[in-house]
């Protein structure tokens, strides 16, 4: 064969050599684009995912943000909410104060119409006296003109002796009335010294045993599971702790003043520890009841200090100390009760009697207040058996017996005491009461002057301090309206309780109108 075969041979292989090369190359690189490919996409599925979870947690982020945004606002609305309530009750009680002090003007202006009134009738009848006189000298002289010396004499001497029986009477009844002026005036003078001379505050204190919570999660904190936390909590405490839906809020319910107080200490100083568990509760517990013990002990030597009182029975401190957790309309009882030893040392300062025995008097009148159930009766008779078995002097027993008049007084520092206390718990601002028990007390009053025969309608004025009854002038006349005034005291009287006094009037009015045409 030719060489040139065997050289073409040569050549188709190395032809064929390089397509198989190419081929392989190609088929190579489209495997390696392919797992470019896929590799890209994987990472690129990659990416989108850690995208996605990032935009997922940027947005619980942002959702929680804005709930403890959300959960402030309402936290904010919340408190401004219960600021508006509390300002609410501050100017309601204002304007019953302003509308005692009105009451108390129309008051006084009533008196000076009444006073000028009986003066207008004294000037006519001091003209109608002068007018008989002159009648009377005319006539005597026409007589004189008739008569002779002896008739003269005998009648001048009868005339004398009445002129001077005439103005015996009146000088004594001028007398008379001038002495019980003068009693008045000088009563009225003592009491405005005593008023004067103590400037206390209005108590527009709202006490309420209330605990704040930071959160809700901590109300199941203080239940506890199955509510063994708050069961020992109550049995520790001898209270009860009310849970409702209020947000952030627990309750403190006991009828024992200085019990609750020991509990909202203990429940306060949980709440901030944060560690709730019998254990913890116990010994909170009794830290608090020990810091309130002595919180007591405090209150009460403050007090007898206050006063300047010497040798009294450590028992009877340490109740007087009870009281700074107890209030009566909202006034605080261990500050009336001290206020009440200021305004009887004057009174009795005033009147010429010991203030040392008035003061100490005043201050313990209240105290059978804060004493439990081992005694019964009111609290004045319970207080003075109190005092009396810590050997106190029967003066001051028996004012503090007689402060409410359920005994007789048998001394002038009981009826002293008993002024003290009227003037500390009726001046404008001492107590307080809602607004529901204010119109509840003003309709009871209405409807106990309404329940007479005769009556047509009745007003209670002057915040339940005077009550206006207006009666049908055809069944009832002058006399019976006068003796229905006695009945409606009576009654008041009898039936409901009030502080300070309630005067009753009762109007009978007929009116005949015509109109000429």
């Amino acid at each position: 064969m030719s060489p040139f075969f065997f050289m073409g041979n040569d050549i188709w292989i190395a032809i064929a050599s390089l397509l198989i090369g190419a081929t392989a190359g190609y088929v190579i690189l489209l495997l390696s684009m392919r797992r470019a490919r896929r590799r890209a996409k994987e990472e690129a599925d990659a990416l989108l995912d850690i995208s996605r979870r990032k935009a997922e947690i940027e947005a619980l982020e942002a959702r929680a943000k804005v709930e403890r945004e959300i959960e402030g606002l309402r936290s904010d609305f919340e408190r401004a909410e219960q600021r508006s309530e509390l300002e609410i009750e501050m100017k309601l009680k204002e304007i019953r104060s302003h509308e005692e002090s009105l009451g108390s003007l129309d008051h006084q202006l009533q008196l000076r119409q009444r006073q000028i009134e009986k003066e207008l009738e004294e000037v006519q009848s001091s003209r109608r006296n002068l007018s008989e006189m002159t009648a009377n000298l005319q006539r005597t002289m026409a007589n004189l003109a008739s008569m002779d010396v002896a008739e003269i004499k005998k009648a001048l001497q009868e005339q004398v002796e009445m002129d001077c029986s005439e103005e015996l009477k009146k000088l004594r009844r001028e007398i008379m009335e001038r002495s019980e002026a003068e009693i008045n005036r000088e009563a009225k003078r003592t009491v405005l010294a005593a008023m004067q001379r103590i400037a206390s505050k209005p108590n527009n204190d709202i006490t309420a045993a209330v605990v704040q919570l930071p959160n809700d999660e901590m109300k199941g904190r203080i239940i506890g599971r199955e509510g063994r936390n708050i069961k020992c909590f109550e049995t520790a405490t001898g209270t009860t702790l009310l849970i409702d839906e209020s947000p952030s809020i627990v309750m403190v319910s006991s009828f024992d003043p200085v019990r609750r107080e020991i509990a909202k200490v203990a429940l306060e100083r949980l709440v901030s520890d944060g560690r709730i568990h019998p254990a913890t509760i116990e010994e909170f517990v009794g830290e608090a009841r020990n810091d309130v013990d002595q919180i007591v002990e405090d209150a009460g030597d403050a007090a007898v200090q206050q006063l300047k009182i010497s040798r009294l029975h450590p028992e009877i401190i340490t109740l007087l100390g009870k009281l700074k957790f107890r209030t009566s309309y909202s006034q605080n009882v261990l500050e009336h009760s001290v206020e009440v030893g200021f305004l009887a040392s004057i009174i009795a300062s005033e009147l010429g009697l010991d203030p040392n025995i008035a003061k100490r008097a005043g201050l313990l009148h209240d105290i059978g207040k804060a004493i439990d159930g081992e005694y019964e009766g009111s609290h004045a008779i319970v207080g003075s058996e109190f005092v009396q078995a810590r050997g106190e002097h029967g003066i001051v027993v028996n004012a503090v017996a007689a402060h409410h008049e359920e005994v007789p007084p048998e001394s002038l520092y009981a009826g002293v005491v008993i002024l003290a206390d009227t003037i500390s718990a009726v001046r404008p601002g001492a107590r307080a009461e809602s607004m529901t028990a204010y119109i509840d007390r003003l309709k009871v009053l209405e409807k106990v002057a309404k329940s007479f025969p005769g009556v047509s309608t009745a007003y209670a004025i002057q915040a339940g301090r005077e009550v206006r009854v207006i009666v049908d002038p055809d069944r009832a006349d002058d006399e019976q309206a006068r003796d229905l005034s006695r009945r409606i005291r009576d009654e008041i009287q009898e039936k409901l309780d009030f502080p300070s006094s309630i005067r009753v009037t009762v109007v009978r009015e007929q009116r005949f109108v015509e109109t000429a045409k």
